[in-house]
């Protein structure tokens, strides 16, 4: 007999109640319906629980997978075309997204995510939190949503001059509540209170745009009509089925990161591809908006005591039931909270942390991610993360060939070994039992970081960490972020992080962006190895005496 945990069963459950109006906001946005994007949550919440491979996670729509579906729609239904009238295309490029994901995770493709440089993510998601913050602003004030961010510009000037004032107020104060609220308890989701405090306040408001007609029961099959597709259609089915594949890859792999770091687990990055393709596949043939994991459900499922994929699995039930008994409460929700929200997730979803470092990472970095922002906010989503990888790759080119010519100074690589060996760390018996040596060789950037932290994580408690750096030339900001991290993990345990051999470049970054001294004191630092171990004996002596 299946026994469910408690922590389990309210993860499911908080995680379902959080879910719900972002459900329903995100089927707005694509322009489908509030309904679909509740399909979509609940069967790929189901699905990626049941058979993905990171047992904590949460999915469902997302503002990236939003953005790309209402994008399609745009395309599709031009020129006074319908819902109806496109079924089988708008089916069929879900489904073959969905298909694509299982596709790259039976070929193993899972892994590749670590080599994607942190600036290209981080241009990327900031270019989609602008993209959600824009296009939301028109619902906030009453208006119908532009289908691009260049609408949004075009016909900026009817913001001031058709806004409805009621809309205005009712998404203040929706954003208001999001923000507010957890300051008086966490126990309670602000989104929901918002959501329910902003449709009932609504109630006594007229002329508010609402969500209008949801759809009764369980959701129609509409898999039959991919067999009924215009030729001239095909091409953008394709394209944008596979930018929703890989998309939503990239999603939910880097929400499964973050839940690795959380709970101290390893997920399986491919089997996770697996459950998300076969929930988008599967969902697509009833409409559903495609997904991917979602970070901040995935954090409160975490943080209500959600660990295994039951919870994933409860959420789901959750919102079906919600689907099956509350339907028709949910028509009398207006636009206006629903843009609110949204616009609290566009915000979310922006990377303060790479924009407030963008003149102390290496300038070629923040190029990349400058280069993604506004390729993803004004051209297209998998042109922008086709760009940045390609000027990634040849930056660092540029960079290690800079460092070629640089050590071409010393006559060979075992002269290099010589200079910098590892064999001078006889560690003196009083020392050895309270330290934990990691060597890192050769530049810390995109392709390493991944490798580095997963060393971090196979290290068994201690005192101090003397991470050995005299063989690392060059840091970009992955490495910088990665670096960061294993030392954030390691002041979580109490590890003190001791640092050798430190050069130029990669000392300069770290004290740019405060690694040096705020996460590591200047006294935490040594040119020589055996300078620290000295420096060792002497603090030894000193909490014996």
């Amino acid at each position: 007999m299946l026994k469910i945990k408690s922590g389990d069963l309210f993860g499911g459950l908080t995680a379902g109640i959080v879910a719900l109006p972002l459900a329903l906001a995100f089927g707005v946005q694509s322009g489908l319906g509030a309904a679909y994007g509740l399909y979509g949550a609940i069967f790929l919440g189901f699905f990626a629980a049941l058979l993905g491979g990171t047992p904590s996670q949460i999915s469902g729509p997302t503002g990236p997978m939003t953005v790309v579906t209402a994008a399609l729609l745009a395309q599709l239904l031009a020129n006074g075309a319908t819902f109806e009238d496109k079924a089988g295309a708008i089916v069929l490029t879900f489904f073959l997204a969905g298909i694509l994901q299982i596709l790259m995770g039976l070929l193993k493709l899972g892994s590749l995510i670590k080599y994607i440089p942190y600036p290209v993510i981080s241009g990327f998601m900031s270019g989609i939190g602008v993209i959600i913050i824009l296009l939301q602003i028109y619902p906030a004030f009453g208006l119908s949503s532009p289908s691009s961010t260049i609408g949004f510009f075009e016909n900026i000037g009817t913001l001031l001059t058709s806004a409805n004032l009621a809309a205005v107020g009712l998404s203040a104060f929706t954003i208001l509540i999001i923000y507010l609220f957890p300051r008086l308890t966490k126990k309670v989701p602000s989104v929901l209170v918002a959501l329910l405090a902003g449709t009932l306040l609504s109630l006594v408001m007229s002329d508010l745009p609402r969500i209008g007609h949801i759809p009764k029961g369980f959701p129609a099959f509409l898999g039959s009509g991919i067999f009924s597709i215009e030729p001239s259609a095909l091409w953008i089915i394709l394209e944008m089925a596979a930018t929703l594949a890989a998309l939503g890859a990239v999603d939910s792999l880097l929400t499964s990161v973050v839940a690795d770091n959380v709970t101290k687990t390893k997920h399986s990055s491919n089997k996770e591809l697996i459950g998300q393709g076969i929930g988008n596949a599967v969902g697509g043939l009833f409409g559903a908006i495609p997904g991917a994991g979602a970070t901040m459900r995935t954090l409160v499922n975490i943080r209500a005591g959600g660990i295994t994929r039951l919870s994933g699995i409860i959420h789901a039930l959750v919102l079906l039931a919600i689907l099956l008994g509350l339907g028709q409460f949910a028509e009398f929700i207006p636009k206006a909270v629903l843009a609110g929200i949204l616009i609290t997730v566009g915000i979310g979803i922006l990377d303060y942390k790479g924009i407030a470092h963008i003149q102390k990472v290496p300038r070629s970095d923040a190029i990349i991610m400058m280069a993604v922002l506004l390729l993803t906010v004004f051209v297209d989503l998998l042109i922008a993360v086709g760009i940045g990888m390609l000027l990634a790759s040849i930056l660092f080119m540029k960079k290690m060939s800079d460092l070629a010519e640089e050590s071409a100074r010393i006559d060979s690589i075992e002269s290099l070994q010589k200079a910098l060996p590892w064999d001078d760390e006889n560690l003196p018996p009083d020392v050895a039992g309270h330290v934990m040596v990691e060597h890192l060789e050769g530049p810390l950037f995109f392709g390493f970081s991944n490798r580095f932290q997963n060393l971090s994580n196979g290290m068994a408690a201690g005192k101090y960490l003397i991470i050995r750096m005299e063989r690392v030339p060059y840091i970009d900001q992955s490495g910088l972020y990665a670096l960061e991290e294993v030392i954030l993990d390691m002041e979580r345990r109490h590890i003190d992080v001791l640092i050798t051999g430190l050069q130029t470049q990669p000392r300069d970054r770290l004290e740019r962006v405060k690694i040096i001294p705020d996460l590591v004191e200047k006294k935490h630092l040594f040119q020589q190895f055996s300078d620290c171990i000295n420096w060792l004996k002497i603090n030894f002596q000193h909490q014996i005496a």
